[in-house]
């Protein structure tokens, strides 16, 4: 059995565990877990840029802003998505999502590196000035309050049963994620990441698979919007402020790009620290630059990658001890 394989069934088996746990806990960890799931989601979708194509965004708040400013408009002001329309609401967010990125993907995709990340963070601000400045729809610095949640037969004021169908959520985006990676255009993107010169020799349309990549993490962001809106309660510019993306960018660097599961690796670490230990002591934030700081210089693949490091340091203890014995074997 494959490492990816074992990471994936452990993965599971986590996530089961957390699922029984979590709402056998206090309302607090309940709530903390849910919005750590929707962040789980808009770290997935910075995932497929970042980890699976190579593009390094600072946008992605954009996306997850529209998602949840669409679900606040939309309930408070025309009592949309309360009901059964809740479902159409998550696919007006997702779509919302889509097209503001494909908007934007016409300029970003022009551009690689360092330039790409600049304009990306160029055109979330654009949106965040947006959500700032047009009080008259999201309500300025006061932003939207939104009171109550949909109700189709579940109650889902109680935080338990959302906490269930945001899991819903995740477990679904993980696993359209997952075979979208396993495809022929997810090693594509792979293989773009890798050498896109090399791509365009061998005859595939790099500029158009980037493309179809940022239109879809662009749904899931505005998927994550939606989920968070009724989350949290309000939306407000600090929704698609900067910090924002780069939450969701370290969530996936310190779980592990090119992994998904690292998403959520980081989003539980993050919030962990952010929600819970900052009840506790008043100098968190120096434990959770300590963790950024030193998963970079010592686990460039994020916690993800320990496993693999463990594998390797075995082998090459084994190696040491015994290397006519290793190599007989390996041969």
């Amino acid at each position: 059995m494959s490492s990816e394989k074992i990471k994936i069934l452990v993965v599971i088996a986590v996530l089961l565990a957390l699922a029984y746990i979590i709402p056998h806990s206090t309302s607090f960890v309940v709530l903390l877990a849910t919005r750590a799931l929707v962040f789980a989601i808009l770290a997935m979708s910075v995932d497929i840029l970042l980890g699976f194509t190579g593009l390094a965004s600072l946008g992605q708040a954009a996306y997850f802003g529209i998602g949840a400013y669409l679900a606040a408009i939309m309930t408070t002001r025309y009592h949309f998505g309360l009901n059964w329309d809740f479902w159409l609401l998550i696919f007006l967010g997702m779509l919302a999502g889509a097209a503001l990125a494909a908007f934007f993907g016409l300029f970003a995709i022009r551009a690689s590196n360092v330039y790409f990340l600049m304009i990306t963070l160029a055109l979330g601000q654009c949106v965040w000035g947006l959500a700032y400045r047009w009080s008259s729809l999201t309500g300025g610095d006061n932003g939207i309050n939104v009171p109550v949640r949909p109700s189709f037969g579940l109650d889902l004021t109680n935080e338990r049963t959302f906490f269930f169908l945001v899991y819903g959520f995740f477990i679904v985006s993980l696993l359209l994620l997952y075979i979208l990676v396993r495809s022929p255009f997810g090693h594509s993107l792979a293989g773009i990441r890798e050498r896109e010169l090399r791509m365009r020799i061998l005859g595939y349309n790099t500029w158009l698979h980037k493309y179809i990549a940022f239109v879809i993490a662009g749904a899931f962001g505005g998927l994550a919007g939606v989920l968070w809106a009724f989350t949290n309660g309000i939306v407000s510019p600090e929704t698609v402020v900067l910090t924002t993306s780069v939450d969701a960018l370290l969530m996936v660097v310190l779980g592990g790009a090119g992994t998904l599961v690292g998403g959520v690796v980081g989003a539980a670490i993050v919030f962990g620290v952010r929600e819970y230990l900052s009840t506790l002591v008043p100098w968190w934030q120096y434990v959770l630059g300590g963790i950024y700081v030193l998963t970079i210089l010592y686990l460039p693949s994020g916690l993800m990658g320990i496993p693999a490091h463990i594998r390797q340091w075995w082998i090459q203890k084994s190696k040491d001890k015994n290397p006519k014995k290793l190599a007989s074997v390996t041969s």
